[in-house]
């Protein structure tokens, strides 16, 4: 029997059940003492009994066949805590699964626990009123990132292969960034969001943080496909482990910017990022050309839009709950509700219209985009508002400033490790055209391949 999770990838542990050298339970066994002994507090719920029940009934030729995972706190899962990592919601729970989850379970995975998330997944921090701070599994004092905190912390951190996660502003790549992972934001609707879809403000997408490339493709292949209860979900797509690899990348076009213009980037992370990037592109065959970009962070604007969606999620509670709220949340609603008005609204929308042409210009002119993840490495895991990046002072919307901007257009994109500066992990945003996500998965592979990463933080499990 294991004694420590696999410490490998999520498909290679799927390969090992059905060759007979480790077993779904015998798994789940080793998962659950890792987070039992964990310090990280990457997990604020587990539902032992029924992962046990699943691990039991596995069938392992699915293609998550006895695959622990975790859930975003964020997620619906039938009779777990529906918080929205909040104290306002402490005592809620879920009366439905997400589409998105349902699929995962007849995909064959087992269903550990809930992972610790920013609340309503509006900060991309790693610390709530409800469950305190979540540790980054390569040093436990900085941040994971957000909203997808705890599942970036239980995958880097060994205690389970793949945990689900959502993007609305760069909540699965800022903490694949963070973490030394793989985050796959993919094109808008590619994964339902349903039941009950939530349609503003259109920035929101589910997906996963994982140890490599193919894991996310098989991910998508469980996941991925229209569901009448979202609307702007897209049709199916299968082949996605199966395709990966296959596509001719040569001589298509990429511009390195490692600050999408408008960033204030830490000089090392920059300077690493430029140098990954076009290491890659030399691997791939791809062309770099100069294109001048200056992409608007567009902060306050996908901020304000989220308001009235949470607002509604709040209902009758609000405002009544704001000293349950974190005080950048109550802050941010409190302000919403004092100062938004039409001619804001009208404002916003300006902004997005320009940012969605500036972003169609671009893609006019390369395939490719490559950019810094986050402005810098992880910061303290106490800090709920960041504004240095290293000795530089910057406004609080620099920390989403390179990954809101593929959120607004819908742009599909994808974190990847690109190295270490000061012994934390840097990732490598590459940005492509509505519906490539099979290029970007495959761009993703070449530099997995050329540029191996650590799988989990060293002394994992956590």
């Amino acid at each position: 029997m294991a004694d420590t999770p696999w410490a490998g990838d999520a498909c290679s542990l799927v390969d090992a059940f059905r060759a007979g050298e480790r077993s779904p339970a015998e798994e789940l066994e080793a998962t659950l003492a890792a987070i039992e002994g964990s310090t990280l507090n990457a997990f604020c719920h587990v539902d032992a009994d029924a992962a046990r029940a699943a691990a039991a009934r596995a069938d392992v030729s699915a293609p998550l066949g006895g695959l622990p995972l975790g859930v975003k706190e964020l997620d619906p899962v039938a009779g777990w805590p529906l918080t929205e990592a909040s104290l306002a919601f402490a005592d809620r729970l879920a009366g439905h699964d997400a589409t998105a989850i349902s699929r995962v379970r007849a995909g064959g995975g087992v269903l550990v626990g809930q992972t610790t998330a920013s609340e309503f997944g509006g900060l991309n921090v790693s610390v709530t009123l409800l469950h305190g701070v979540t540790g980054n599994p390569w040093d436990p004092t900085r941040t994971t990132g957000g909203s997808s905190a705890g599942s970036a912390a239980a995958v880097a951190g060994g205690l389970v292969p793949l945990a689900t996660g959502g993007d609305g502003g760069g909540s699965i790549r800022i903490p694949a960034g963070f973490c030394g992972l793989v985050g796959m934001k993919g094109t808008a609707g590619r994964i339902p969001r349903g039941p009950r879809t939530a349609i503003a403000p259109l920035t929101v997408v589910f997906g996963c943080l994982a140890r490599s490339v193919r894991d996310v493709a098989r991910y998508y292949d469980v996941t991925n496909g229209y569901d009448s209860r979202d609307p702007y979900s897209l049709p199916r797509v299968d082949g996605w482990e199966r395709a990966l690899g296959s596509h001719d990348l040569r001589g298509m076009r990429v511009a390195v910017s490692p600050t999408l213009g408008s960033a204030v980037v830490r000089p090392e992370v920059e300077a690493l990022v430029v140098e990954a990037g076009e290491a890659l592109a030399r691997h791939a065959g791809l062309k770099v050309v100069e294109v001048p970009i200056k992409l608007p962070g567009l902060g306050v604007e996908w901020a304000m839009a989220n308001m009235a969606s949470l607002l509604v999620e709040l209902g009758d509670r609000y405002p009544e709950c704001l000293p349950e709220l974190t005080q950048e949340m109550a802050f941010g609603l409190k302000l919403a509700s004092e100062v938004y008005n039409l001619d804001m609204a009208a404002r916003v929308e300006r902004n997005r219209t320009a940012a969605n042409e500036m972003m169609a210009d671009i893609f006019e002119q390369v395939d490719f985009v490559v950019c810094a993840t986050n402005p810098d490495v992880a910061f303290p895991a106490h800090v709920t508002l960041n504004t240095r990046v290293g000795d530089l002072p910057a406004g609080p919307e620099n920390n989403g400033a390179l990954t809101i901007p593929a959120n607004v257009s819908g742009n599909p994109a994808i974190s990847v490790p690109a190295g270490f500066v000061a012994d934390l992990p840097v990732g490598l945003q590459v940005m492509g055209r509505h519906h490539a996500d099979a290029l970007l998965l495959d761009l993703a592979l070449v530099a997995e391949r050329e540029r191996p990463w650590p799988l989990v933080a060293p002394g994992s499990p956590c």
